[in-house]
């Protein structure tokens, strides 16, 4: 097997084993060369920095703010002054779209890290300490993992308070179980390899030995669910806004977007719903393409399982 930043431990277990340079100055260098050297990984991560920017810069230069009304353009067709068009209160849709790309990516990014951050703490209690900790920690998991995502991130929304913010926190909820779940199992293997024999013979503290050698190992699981939970909560978010519990009008939320301009749509002025859903179908791929390539990077026994 050639050299690489990911070597293999015992038991396939995954070793996140960065080369010395990208800890250094050149880090950064190493890690966009292996990105733009890699096409299936590349193209998403462009797709996702492209729409990043787009949500970054074009609020700013753009003449038109997303909120601004004018009645007198309303419904007007895709044109030089209004690339996506106007909606049904001749509101700038371009401006509505770039601003909902905020929302979404903002938002989106929120929900996967603060998901990851909890449900991996979990996990990483339950898998090593082990004991009735696991067995409490797993049974609230499961609970949770009982009710269909939708309806249990409707059902907080719903208790809570309809709105966006309660619908990213139903939203982070659902997400938890998921990176619970993974961290515990990579948790439990990783405590059995020789090496975590060896720290505990040597008299090392459980401290040190979860966070000097079980968390760096299982980095790379937690990596990979982070942009599939990313791809996830914005269409959650988009779900949830679509059905009228997420982002209310006139925030430009694309899920949002999209069920105010169905009536539109659905009697020729297409632009109003197509232009945020294929904002929102462009950021989910990405982002899903993202995932299942990381998969195969950090873990090369899936793609070996897959073939």
């Amino acid at each position: 097997m050639s050299s690489g930043p990911l070597t293999l431990a015992a038991n396939d277990g995954i070793v996140a084993e960065m080369p010395a340079v990208a800890t250094r100055r050149g880090g950064l260098r190493w890690l966009l060369s292996a990105v733009l050297g890699d096409r299936r990984l590349a193209v998403p991560a462009l797709v996702l920095t492209a729409m990043l920017l787009f949500a970054i810069i074009a609020p700013l230069v753009w003449g038109q703010s997303a909120d601004a009304q004018n009645l007198v353009a309303s419904l007007q067709a895709p044109s030089l002054a209004h690339p996506m068009g106007t909606d049904q209160f001749g509101r700038d849709i371009f401006a509505r779209v770039a601003e909902g790309a905020r929302i979404s990516l903002l938002d989106g990014t929120l929900i996967a890290v603060v998901g990851a951050l909890v449900g991996g703490l979990i996990g990483l209690v339950a898998g090593t300490i082990a004991g009735a900790s696991d067995t409490v920690l797993m049974r609230v998991m499961d609970a949770i993992l009982a009710f269909p995502p939708l309806i249990l991130a409707m059902a907080v929304t719903v208790g809570l308070g309809v709105g966006l913010r309660t619908a990213a926190i139903g939203s982070t909820i659902v997400l938890i179980p998921w990176y619970a779940r993974l961290v515990r199992s990579d948790a439990i293997r990783i405590r059995s390899l020789p090496f975590i024999e060896a720290a505990h013979a040597i008299g090392a503290s459980r401290k040190r030995i979860i966070f000097r050698h079980v968390v760096p190992h299982v980095m790379p699981t937690l990596a990979i669910q982070i942009s599939a939970g990313f791809a996830y909560a914005v269409l959650l978010l988009a779900g949830l806004s679509f059905l009228g519990l997420g982002a209310q009008i006139p925030t430009p939320e694309w899920g949002a977007m999209i069920t105010d301009g169905l009536t539109y749509s659905l009697t020729g002025q297409w632009w109003v719903s197509v232009f945020p859903g294929v904002a929102l179908l462009t950021t989910v791929t990405a982002a899903s393409m993202l995932s299942d390539r990381l998969r195969d990077v950090l873990d090369p026994r899936s793609s070996g399982r897959r073939g």
